[in-house]
């Protein structure tokens, strides 16, 4: 793929590529052991961006997806990676998905609550984090269940317990590694919705959205993203499919 002049100054204005990630979704990020640099699928992608563009990389980090959508608005990164949404997508130039993960809840394993359609209740309070994908989905969708909010993913689960809240919402991975410290807990099977991660660029940069989004195919194409979820060590989520224009 020939990146022109005119995809180099918008995907990097300043000549520096910064790539917004997002440390609240371990499936996507997480931080090394030895040093806190980022590693897993969303920073190996960057890195080949930026290698391929022959840019330096520099990485911004947040603590939740929410946080890095929003500074979209105060030009705080170049490309991000974070989930497909309609309100974000005002915002941001989003490629089609390379990873599908899911989301659903965590309850009490004494909890009635077993099917997705038992969680849209009056009396049932669900914690999630602000503005992530699963609290923007729910919010349009759920009539009945009230949503308590947490200013992160972590903090809506230490809320539920704490309050004694009916369920949690959120990424299936992290929820079921919450189960592991926390016994008494159980991870609902079925899944509210599929959380499509992507890759985005700030709206009005036609070009850089044109490149990044055959970049992210050809990064699917090639097994690229499959192999960097392995390096990563998270071997339970699914590339997402090839888009028909580019099979």
């Amino acid at each position: 793929m020939h990146a022109n002049d005119e995809v180099l100054h918008e995907i990097a204005p300043d000549g520096v590529l910064r790539a917004g990630i997002n440390f609240g979704n371990p499936v996507i990020v997480q931080r090394d052991a030895a040093n806190g640099d980022p590693r897993g699928v969303g920073p190996a992608l960057a890195r080949e961006l930026a290698a391929r563009l022959n840019l330096p990389l520099r990485y911004v980090g947040f603590e939740t997806a929410g946080k890095m959508a929003d500074a979209v608005r105060e030009n705080a990164w170049d490309v991000a990676f974070l989930a497909i949404d309609p309100a974000r997508a005002e915002d941001i130039a989003f490629t089609d998905a390379y990873v599908h993960i899911e989301g659903t809840y965590l309850v009490r394993d004494e909890s009635p609550l077993r099917a997705i359609d038992d969680f849209d209740r009056d009396g049932v309070r669900i914690a999630v984090g602000l503005k992530t994908a699963y609290d923007l989905y729910l919010s349009r969708n759920l009539q009945r269940a009230q949503l308590v909010r947490a200013e992160t993913s972590t903090a809506a689960m230490e809320r539920f317990l704490r309050e004694s809240l009916e369920a949690v919402a959120g990424v299936r991975q992290p929820l079921a590694e919450y189960t592991r410290s926390h016994p008494g807990l159980r991870v609902i099977d079925p899944s509210f919705m599929v959380i499509r991660q992507a890759a985005g660029v700030p709206r009005r940069r036609d070009a850089a959205a044109k490149y990044l989004a055959g970049f992210i195919e050809e990064m699917k194409r090639s097994g690229f993203i499959a192999s960097a979820l392995r390096a990563s060590g998270v071997d339970d989520v699914t590339v997402a499919p090839l888009t028909s224009a580019s099979r």
